[in-house]
């Protein structure tokens, strides 16, 4: 692993869930962690909703923007979390890979993601207990 961990948090349209693990990761670990997201088919935009329900936590998302996974972010990274991009993600060894079974942000109303919002954040706070 590096001197300063690296994540990728990777889902389909990188517009919900790994946006907002990695928003989350980014501001628990406080520079301890490098924290990139991506999707296998990126969206246009962040989910509005997600937005929202990360405001209420004090995360301003609304800047970013869906990246496309490409094989250069999984090839950099220490641990690659998948959350639903099936078999998009390249595998590399000697890389720590976790699948995240989560909900799908899209299409939900902030009430319903705020659930699998909390979610994600348990886990990343018991990853980012792992990795420092």
């Amino acid at each position: 692993m590096s001197v300063t961990p690296e994540v990728l948090f990777v889902c389909v349209h990188n517009a919900g869930r790994s946006q907002m693990a990695a928003a989350l990761l980014d501001h628990h670990a406080r520079g301890a962690v490098a924290v990139r997201s991506a999707g296998s088919t990126p969206a246009e935009e962040i989910n509005p909703a997600v937005v929202e329900v990360m405001e209420e936590l004090g995360l301003d998302v609304s800047q970013r923007f869906p990246k496309k996974l490409t094989t250069e972010s999984v090839d950099a990274s220490d641990v690659v979390i998948t959350m639903g991009c099936g078999d998009a993600c390249p595998v590399f060894p000697g890389k720590r890979y976790l699948d995240w079974q989560l909900d799908d942000p899209a299409g939900k109303t902030a009430e319903q993601i705020r659930p699998i919002r909390d979610d994600i954040d348990a886990r990343v706070r018991q990853l980012l207990s792992e990795l420092v």
